[in-house]
């Protein structure tokens, strides 16, 4: 990850993936206008990397020369807000090929049309190594394209962030939410979790994400997951990772200004986790700690079967059924243990003693992160 300014950015396309959509698009259009003497223009300042290595690789006679866009000052009139740096050739007749580095919304190339409407040209021609056809809003046709990206902002390989960035070699992406702290909390049945996951979405401003409450929001507002979900369920099937991580995706974007997540409930096994890893890593975030509450078996027995007096579940009354709970959480938590523990990122916590101590120790290990 680099900085700049005051933003940061990871690696997205690296200098080989870029040389080789380079060579694609010079094949290709060396192929298309044949023995003909094309014109390549660059349009400046962010062209001039991909030009320099497109001429390089460019396989017969060509020209080349480099333009640039400028606002008129004091004109109001919008079909001549633009004129053009640079031009001083007579193009009559010639096949123009325009060598952009991006292309996104297309306003340049609405201006690039009407400039060179009136040149007299044979042909006019837009190759651009990369493209965003989510953000692309313009009717114009893009001839030649070499990697298409998603509206995204990028930098390197000509591409800057406010004067910065256009000397690198490689393409990265913005960061958009790198500052999250995203916790996974686990304690067996009766450890207290609820609680104290309570206090740290309170403390820290995160969204507490519990599984079961997910489920039940979708199920009971019929949403698509919510329907696909139920439909697992009255067949007595485990509902699908694939269609949980999309459950927990449109949690998180509903929450997209949050600081960060508590998830509880998931994930259970190795696959969840690195499906929630995924999840993370396309919100430019990720899992900072797994931390398990660490409780006595006997201190939880005891703890449910008290708790069952009063709570009306059947499952906090029977010793049995919580003695397999329990050994059921163990199972599970021992292989996000070792998932977790080979990322550094595993923390048990003592979860014996009042709710403010055990609190003060999340915190620690949190304020640690």
């Amino acid at each position: 990850m680099i900085k700049l300014h005051d933003k940061y950015f990871k690696p997205f396309i690296s200098a080989q993936e870029i040389d080789a959509a380079i060579s694609k698009l010079a094949n290709e259009i060396s192929k298309d206008i044949g023995d003909e003497i094309p014109v390549f223009i660059g349009i400046l300042n962010g062209s001039f990397m991909v030009v320099s290595d497109f001429v390089k690789k460019y396989p017969k006679p060509c020209e080349v020369t480099f333009i640039k866009l400028a606002s008129y000052e004091g004109v109001k009139s919008t079909e001549d807000i633009q004129r053009l740096i640079g031009l001083t050739q007579d193009l009559s007749g010639r096949t123009v090929v325009i060598l952009e580095d991006i292309i996104d919304t297309g306003n340049t190339l609405h201006e690039i049309h009407r400039i060179f409407k009136n040149e007299g040209v044979k042909a006019l021609k837009i190759a651009t190594l990369f493209y965003k056809p989510e953000a692309y809003k313009k009717d114009f046709k893009i001839h030649y394209k070499g990697i298409e990206i998603p509206k995204k902002f990028i930098v390197g390989y000509g591409l800057d962030y406010n004067g910065l960035g256009r000397d690198i070699p490689e393409v990265y992406q913005i960061c958009t939410t790198q500052k999250m702290t995203n916790i996974v909390l686990f304690g067996p049945p009766g450890a207290g979790k609820g609680t104290q996951a309570e206090f740290l979405k309170d403390k820290y401003n995160l969204v507490h994400i519990s599984t079961g409450d997910v489920f039940r929001y979708n199920i009971k507002n019929e949403t698509a997951l919510g329907t696909l979900a139920k439909s697992y369920m009255d067949k007595g099937d485990l509902v699908p990772d694939e269609v949980t991580i999309k459950m927990l995706n449109a949690e998180v974007d509903r929450n997209a200004d949050a600081q960060g997540f508590i998830f509880d409930g998931f994930p259970r096994t190795n696959a969840q986790a690195e499906a929630l890893d995924k999840l993370m890593e396309t919100k430019d975030s990720n899992i900072n700690a797994m931390i398990a509450l660490e409780v006595d078996d006997e201190v939880l027995v005891e703890r449910l079967l008290k708790r069952g007096k009063t709570s009306g579940r059947p499952d906090d009354a029977n010793e049995s059924i919580i003695r397999n709970r329990i050994k059921e959480y163990y199972t599970k938590t021992a292989i996000l243990k070792d998932y977790y523990s080979s990322q550094d990122k595993y923390f048990g916590v003592d979860g014996v003693g009042s709710i403010q101590e055990i609190a003060e120790r999340l915190s620690k290990v949190i304020d640690s992160l």
